[in-house]
């Protein structure tokens, strides 16, 4: 996800935190975690806004999202669902471990060439009658400490994705016809 929040009283974007950055030692020296955090609010009932955080459904919403699916096919979101993302030369490998619209959960893991595992938390609540509060937590660790500038470069970009997630969210919702 481009992407992967608590809102303000006037119901916009909140600031997007970083919580942790962490070295950590292994055998091959010092390995980089991150934890970022961001909220936002997007304009729709949690029924509607839910299926938007699927990888498939995703790409409505996202420009330059194009997953590959392996699994399901033809690609469907469903929990277990299996995808390759293209980042320049590189191939990340996706998992959706959690897809419980209902419950308000949907998360995904991902390995990005051997040298970075990321997960993707996004949790979904009621926000009144056509508002949708969504929390998404980042987590990185680096796999290698050669990747390690690449995981604090990433967790950069994602204290900045919950601004562009509502934006394009609900830029997305604005240009659908009104549901009856």
């Amino acid at each position: 996800m481009t992407h992967a929040i608590h809102f303000l009283s006037a119901g916009l974007l909140s600031v997007a935190l970083v919580t942790s950055l962490v070295a950590q030692s292994s055998g091959t020296g010092q390995l980089t975690h991150t934890r970022t955090e961001f909220e936002f609010t997007v304009n729709a009932a949690l029924e509607e806004a839910g299926p938007l955080f699927g990888a498939d459904k995703e790409r409505v919403w996202a420009p330059d999202w194009n997953p590959q699916f392996l699994y399901p096919s033809p690609a469907r979101d469903q929990q277990g669902m299996v995808f390759q993302v293209a980042h320049g030369p590189y191939t990340s490998k996706w998992v959706n471990t959690a897809f419980d619209l209902a419950g308000g959960h949907v998360q995904y893991a991902y390995i990005l060439n051997d040298a970075m595992v990321t997960t993707i938390d996004i949790r979904l609540a009621r926000a009144g009658v056509a508002k949708t509060s969504v929390t998404v937590v980042y987590e990185r660790t680096a796999l290698v400490s050669e990747a390690n500038d690449h995981v604090r470069h990433f967790a950069a970009g994602d204290a900045k994705a919950g601004k562009e997630w509502e934006e394009q969210i609900n830029g997305y919702l604005a240009k659908q016809p009104a549901q009856k």
